[in-house]
């Protein structure tokens, strides 16, 4: 203090001067020594996105540090992984074409699944030989034989067969069943004769057969139209002809033939001398018989011998004498 007592007023103010410049020194040191800030640049503001809705039932994902593990020498893997088989759609349909290839060609090829012959039943008049003949299933794959088809080619081939029944079963089985129209009438003809079943159903004669209503046609039936069943063949003659046939069979005289003719119907030569006809109708067969018998025995008793007599209508009957 007395140092600044003693010293002027001009150097007081020059020691001032010194004192601040040296203060002014000391704090652009300390400005220039001091690190400059980075300032990033500003972004241009963009559209804010939306938030999305977290989903119920997300789980939270937890990022953990894990601790530093030593280094480890790094193995390649790869040479000591096992190639896993990758079985895709062309694969698995190569093994099905396979599969189906080899199927069918055992199925063609083995003899198990080929067929011996059919076994058939029911038959009294067709032999099983004949059906397997039209059936034509020896040695054929038991898959390719369909039995509606062969049902069809049994009835087109064998009137006498009412019904057929075909099944067919593996590994090569044909069983076949048959129900056969039974003959009731021999129907002599031009030189030859048939059978006819009750249905009026003509069919191929099989030798000679007891008990057959024998029946001798100096003309053709008419002609009947045929059925609903497309199977059916069309009936020779009519049911009604063949009931009438039936009736009168128990009233022709011993040895003696029924005769038809177109125009009068069923009839037969008595053997008193002349011949007698009754129609083709079977419902009033007795009541014309009773006509016939009375009225033979009234020309019997007047002495006359016709040549013809004729009860087709039981109310009208009538007799012819010999031209």
């Amino acid at each position: 203090m007395s140092e600044k007592k003693n010293l002027s007023r001009a150097e007081l103010v020059r020691l001032r001067r010194e004192q601040e410049h040296a203060k002014e020194m000391k704090r652009a040191l300390k400005e220039v020594t001091r690190p400059v800030p980075v300032v990033a640049r500003a972004k241009p503001k963009a559209e804010k996105p939306k938030k999305r809705q977290p989903a119920q039932n997300a789980r939270r994902r937890f990022q953990i540090a894990l601790p530093h593990m030593p280094h480890m020498p790094t193995v390649n893997m790869r040479s000591f992984s096992i190639p896993r088989p990758r079985f895709g759609w062309r694969f698995v349909s190569f093994i099905l074409a396979v599969l189906l290839g080899a199927a069918i060609y055992f199925a063609f090829n083995l003899p198990e699944l080929r067929v011996n012959d059919a076994q058939v039943t029911g038959n009294q008049i067709v032999t099983p030989a004949e059906i397997n003949s039209v059936l034509n299933v020896t040695g054929q794959p038991i898959f390719l034989l369909t039995p509606s088809d062969l049902e069809t080619r049994l009835r087109l081939n064998y009137p006498e067969l009412a019904s057929v029944r075909v099944d067919v079963s593996l590994p090569n089985l044909v069983t076949v069943n048959v129900t056969e129209r039974q003959p009731v009438i021999r129907w002599e003809q031009g030189g030859g004769y048939t059978w006819v079943a009750e249905d009026g159903v003509a069919f191929r004669p099989r030798g000679e057969m007891v008990g057959l209503i024998s029946i001798v046609a100096v003309s053709a039936p008419p002609v009947i139209g045929s059925g609903a069943d497309p199977l059916s063949p069309t009936p020779f003659i009519s049911t009604e002809m063949v009931e009438a046939v039936k009736g009168l069979a128990g009233h022709v005289p011993p040895g003696m033939p029924i005769l038809y003719d177109a125009g009068l119907g069923f009839g037969w030569n008595d053997p008193r001398g002349w011949r007698v006809y009754f129609g083709t109708t079977a419902s009033d067969v007795e009541l014309k018989m009773r006509v016939y018998e009375s009225m033979v025995t009234s020309l019997t008793q007047r002495g006359i011998r016709p040549a013809l007599i004729n009860v087709t209508y039981p109310t009208a009957p009538y007799y012819r004498m010999t031209q």
